[in-house]
């Protein structure tokens, strides 16, 4: 028993050693330390850690220390009226009450500004571009959001329905499958199963809805054009109010030149008096 235990001692020993001079060779230290204490990824590469995250303001750094609190002091309000009461709150405090929170929120951004720059330093040509290119998307989808948005809430009518999307929410709910993928996926099936005949009746119901489509969206266009909003109208519509004022100027252009071609124009003031001096006659002498 007395040999054994030496022998393991010995052993451990050296393993120690081996650690403590372990510094030149990556592969001699990972063979003595576990995984979990080192990581030669972090050590090795120079590969760009993710970027910073934008700071928050001060209102989201008054509600993250507030939903806690709200929470323990009313446990079954809900997420919405949670967030209602600490906005209320905030609106009731004084900027002197929420002048720490704002300080805060100046000072992270300062250093939100300094870590930035420290990331896009290491960030390669390519790199950079490629942020640049992930940043306009974003915007154009931003934007496209918000116009859409717009629209609704300005009562844009909504497009006309193709016959399949007719016979797919006509027949949604009894379709076969668990999920909505799954039950349009049996739905699409179904329709093109159906013969000539019966697709006919959706095809019909599809162009009445573009009648439909065709009579709201000139009346909201008109509606646009009342209220100042020219800039959303299609550029279709535009062109095709302007072709109808376009010909009659172009009319009258043309009415004018061949009206001074003629000679047809009125005359002139000075030659409407010499016209006249010379037509009257001379007066009548009396007999001596």
């Amino acid at each position: 028993m007395a040999p054994y235990l030496l022998t393991a001692g010995v052993s451990l020993l050296a393993k120690s050693f081996s650690v403590l001079s372990c510094t030149g060779s990556l592969a001699r230290c990972t063979s003595v330390l576990p995984s979990a204490f080192f990581s030669p990824v972090k050590c090795l590469t120079s590969e760009a850690r993710s970027p910073p995250k934008r700071p928050l303001n001060g209102y989201m750094r008054y509600v993250q220390q507030q939903k806690p609190i709200v929470a323990r002091q009313n446990p079954e309000i809900k997420a919405v009226d949670l967030i209602k009461t600490i906005a209320q709150q905030w609106r009731s405090m004084s900027p002197e009450q929420k002048q720490p929170f704002q300080e805060a929120s100046l000072r992270a951004r300062e250093q939100f500004k300094v870590d930035l720059e420290r990331y896009q330093a290491q960030l390669t040509p390519a790199q950079l571009q490629e942020q640049a290119q992930e940043k306009r998307q974003r915007r154009a989808k931003r934007k496209a959001i918000r116009k859409k948005r717009e629209l609704t809430n300005l009562g844009k009518p909504k497009r006309p329905r193709s016959p399949f999307n007719i016979f797919m929410s006509e027949h949604f709910e009894e379709a076969k499958g668990i999920t909505s993928q799954a039950k349009m996926k049996s739905l699409l099936e179904d329709w093109r199963n159906l013969f000539s005949h019966q697709k006919q009746v959706y095809t019909q119901l599809a162009e009445d809805d573009k009648i439909r489509y065709k009579n709201e969206m000139k009346s909201w266009e008109d509606h646009m054009v009342d209220i100042g909003r020219e800039d959303l109208i299609r550029e279709r519509t535009l062109s095709n109010k302007k072709k109808p004022a376009a010909k009659a100027k172009k009319a009258t252009k043309k009415a004018k030149t061949v009206k001074k071609a003629t000679g047809t124009s009125k005359p002139s003031k000075k030659t409407t008096k010499s016209r006249s001096a010379k037509t009257v006659s001379p007066p009548s002498t009396k007999k001596t």
